[in-house]
């Protein structure tokens, strides 16, 4: 492995590392404009490790098979860089979309193996990650659901949780956030946790996922006033008051006039259409080629790596998902869960029916600069609605602490296994930062500026706050 310290002065003594964990296909250069702005303000302390043995189409092989790489190149460069003299006591992680979530499997790994009884663990940061996957949280959309989940490979399956991990019976993302297991141990670790997602044009990872959420406040952008940060606007929305709902104003229109005017509107708009159909067609035949192609291959790969035939022994990052002294009661609580909850799949209605002491009240969100002290069975709480009138950020409740206000917003019909990870998750405690792409429909890649282009420049905005606002040295 080379270690590349182009980034600080020969003789300067690096003491952080920040490993930056790209996504699904990826590249490590989409992280390019991300680096230069962690080395611009940080290059004399900050080594700065971008795995490049995850990248294109090997991110199909699942988020076990990643994490378990991401960590072996860690460790090489923890190593080599003690055998140049360097002193790194502090560590920070950044995952965008997939690589998140990799980001979170590979820290459990290395917390497994001591590292973490040596480091500082500092920042905890996602770009646009799905931690919640990428079912839709709608019935009309279950062809996307079934279909989408089998094109990319294990990957998919992990992230329409439609995959049983080991022998724990259960998704892989729901183990990521199981409390007590070594995944969220290990991000209890770290002192600053913060994550951004993206409210419109992200069609990678919808905001509910992104942002951790039951709800979601900007599903009618009409209906809503947005508050941005101070400094950062119109792109970073306020983690405090993201949102004021508008007025209702009433407007009446002669029904003749509104037939005519939306035939008119479907005739000007048909040649599009019909492009997009014809466009959308060819497109899904290549698309769904290439991935049965893709899919042979990742499956090939995961299972040399399984045989310990991929360059490193993968025996190491096998230890036990679970602390030994924790198995029990995750056990008996996960039994607990699933034998209160009847349906597997929940409409708003019945979901707002059945579990109104949830969805009516947000969630208390905690200050993330403080040492997070609360037990297992404290973290199951109710939910933040991403910031929507949020408890002040400088605040910190106890564990149980509610409150009483209910919200306007009506709760996503996800599954159960989802509206548990968003418990578990948000019990830990993210800062969230929803963002607002205007100028650009790719707004997921836009986020971290993975390219250069005059239309992403709004991303430059995102990466200057995280780096103002989020990150420490």
């Amino acid at each position: 492995m080379e270690v590349d310290f182009k980034q600080a002065p020969p003789k300067a003594k690096l003491d952080h590392i920040c490993v930056l964990v790209h996504g699904l296909y990826g590249q490590p250069s989409h992280f390019d404009y991300v680096a230069s702005a962690l080395r611009e303000k940080h290059g004399n302390d900050l080594y700065i490790l971008v795995p490049k043995s995850n990248k294109g189409s090997l991110t199909y092989d699942g988020i076990e098979l990643g994490g378990e790489r991401v960590a072996f190149e860690i460790e090489e460069a923890l190593v080599i860089l003690h055998n140049l003299g360097h002193n790194i006591r502090k560590m920070s992680i950044v995952g965008y979309s997939l690589g998140g979530l990799v980001a979170r499997y590979a820290i459990g790994l290395l917390y497994t193996k001591g590292h973490f009884d040596k480091l500082e663990c500092v920042n905890f940061t996602t770009f646009a990650t799905p931690h919640v996957g990428v079912r839709s949280p709608a019935r009309r959309n279950h062809f996307w659901n079934v279909v989408g989940a089998r094109t990319i490979s294990e990957s998919g399956r992990q992230l329409f949780m439609i995959d049983s991990f080991r022998d724990t019976g259960k998704p892989l993302l729901g183990v990521l956030a199981t409390p007590g297991s070594i995944f969220m141990l290990a991000l209890e670790k770290f002192k600053h946790r913060s994550l951004y997602a993206n409210i419109v044009n992200d069609r990678a990872a919808v905001f509910y996922t992104t942002g951790i959420s039951r709800i979601d406040p900007f599903a009618h952008l009409d209906k809503v006033d947005i508050n941005y940060v101070k400094g950062y606007a119109s792109v970073v929305v306020d983690l405090d008051h993201s949102v004021d709902l508008r007025q209702k104003t009433q407007t009446t229109r002669h029904p003749l006039g509104q037939i005519s005017s939306h035939g008119l509107s479907i005739l000007q708009k048909l040649p599009f259409h019909l492009f997009v159909v014809l466009f959308v067609t060819i497109s899904s035949i290549v698309y769904l080629l290439n991935s049965v192609i893709q899919t042979m291959r990742s499956k090939k790969r995961i299972r040399l790596h399984h045989q310990g035939k991929s360059g490193f022994s993968v025996s190491s990052y096998r230890d036990p998902l679970f602390m030994e002294e924790m198995q029990n009661a995750v056990d008996d609580m996960y039994e607990s869960v699933n034998a209160s909850h009847q349906p597997e799949y929940l409409s708003q209605d019945e979901e707002n029916t059945e579990n109104q002491d949830l969805s009516s009240t947000p969630f208390s969100q905690t200050n993330e600069r403080e040492p997070h002290q609360s037990s297992g069975t404290e973290k199951l709480l109710t939910e933040d609605p991403a910031g929507c009138r949020s408890s002040s950020r400088m605040s910190r409740p106890t564990p149980h602490t509610q409150t009483t206000d209910t919200t306007p917003f009506p709760t996503l019909a996800l599954t159960m296994a989802q509206f548990e990870i968003i418990d578990a998750l948000n019990s830990v405690g993210f800062r969230k930062y929803p963002v607002y792409i205007h100028n650009d429909k790719h707004s997921h890649a836009a986020m971290i500026v993975r390219f250069l282009k005059k239309t992403f420049d709004e991303g430059k905005t995102v990466i200057r706050h995280w780096l103002d606002e989020e990150f420490r040295p």
